[in-house]
């Protein structure tokens, strides 16, 4: 059965809710994982006031029983406080779309004629069950030692410097500062550059970098252009609101270089196939290499600003500018961990694809036994060979 999942809800609904369907049984699930996930998600310097409202916990309705998956597909529910403020009372109206929503867009798709369907169902707000939903597919790539770990990399024109730490140094550094940079020079610049945005009533973006470490090679492949697993990588980080790119390894760096300096290349360590640099961020042709796998994400400064911007009311038929909507001055912290699940999400469908068996007890073997990139697992006849007689 294929991996998948499936979000439901309003940001300012009574709710929000998951189905992941897809995991196999007998994997140990309670809601503190999938709560730790969310209360990570609600941390970072420069969030909105909706942070301080809502305490997001999640509720496991199906799916798990005696403490363990049991196969069947997992439904997951994290009701909204603020629906208390909604419910029962007329809305006024919004009629003048907002530069870089979906306020506009949906408008034209749906023919709504108030805008606010739009914003409730495109907000990030519903990034709160792609948590949910990645908190259980890094629970459970983790019982293969699979660690997802994501950081920012730069904020506005503050960049870090992360030369001679290691990945893992990395993810842990990030969590011990409230704008999850691993640099702490750059981490202080950060927040000051964040302080002088709220101050001018702005906002601002940056680029994240999410790291998977110990993930065999062989997952994902070249055969069809969906079965890509930077393709599958690259779409899911794009879903994320705000993510506008995304770039495997060094990939706009290697546009600077020549061939021979921008692959990496193969030596033998006894009788193992590795590699002394990774410029191609853990994947080759589509299938993992064994190397870290690296994805890094731009994501714009949010759209909704306390500065008025220009636009037109399509009631009216006037242009004016728009109306604030309560959101975060910076969300690149906060977008961390849903890049994280994301990621988790992707690989976590492909090791099963791979690995095979609707239990836990069913996979590990298997696990054991995925060929590695060794000279004993990579037997060659050398003879020729007719291909197409």
């Amino acid at each position: 059965m294929p991996l998948r999942f499936l979000t439901a809800g309003e940001s300012h609904g009574p709710a929000l809710t998951a189905i992941l369907e897809g995991i196999p049984a007998g994997l140990p699930l309670d809601a503190s994982i999938i709560n730790f996930e969310l209360a990570r998600r609600q941390k970072g310097y420069g969030a909105g006031g909706r942070m301080k409202i809502e305490k997001d916990t999640a509720q496991i309705l199906s799916g798990v029983m005696g403490g363990e998956t049991t196969g069947a597909p997992i439904a997951l529910l994290v009701e909204n406080a603020d629906h208390a403020k909604w419910k029962g009372k007329a809305v006024e109206p919004m009629t003048a779309p907002r530069p870089g929503h979906a306020d506009l867009t949906g408008a034209v798709k749906y023919g709504y004629r108030d805008l606010r369907p739009a914003l409730e169902r495109s907000s990030a707000r519903e990034t709160t069950m792609r948590v949910a939903a990645g908190a259980v597919c890094k629970h459970f790539l983790a019982q293969f030692g699979i660690l997802v770990g994501g950081y920012v990399k730069s904020i506005g024109e503050v960049e870090a410097d992360f030369r001679g730490s290691s990945y893992r140094v990395r993810i842990e550094a990030a969590e011990k500062n409230d704008v999850r940079c691993p640099d702490p020079v750059a981490a202080e610049k950060m927040r000051a550059h964040i302080e002088q945005i709220i101050r001018q009533k702005d906002t601002l973006g940056g680029v994240l970098e999410i790291v998977a470490l110990n993930v065999p090679p062989g997952l994902g492949s070249f055969a069809q252009w969906d079965h890509r697993l930077e393709a599958r990588l690259a779409q899911a980080v794009l879903s994320v609101q705000a993510i506008k790119g995304v770039e495997i390894g060094d990939a706009f760096e290697n546009t600077k270089l020549p061939g021979t300096q921008a692959h990496d290349a193969i030596k033998l360590e006894r009788s193992s196939i590795q590699r002394p640099t990774n410029r191609a961020g853990g994947t080759e042709g589509g299938v993992t290499n064994g190397q870290p796998l690296v994805i890094r994400a731009a994501m714009k400064p949010i759209a909704t600003t306390l500065t008025p911007q220009q636009t037109v009311d399509l009631a009216t038929g006037q242009e004016g500018l728009t109306r604030y909507e309560r959101s975060d001055f910076c969300p690149v912290p906060r977008a961390v961990p849903i890049l994280e699940a994301m990621v988790a999400f992707v690989l976590a469908e492909a090791l099963i694809e791979k690995l095979g068996g609707d239990s836990l007890d069913e996979m590990r073997p298997r696990f054991e036994t995925l060929r590695q990139a060794t000279l004993q697992d990579l037997p060659m006849d050398g003879t020729p060979h007719v291909w197409w007689p």
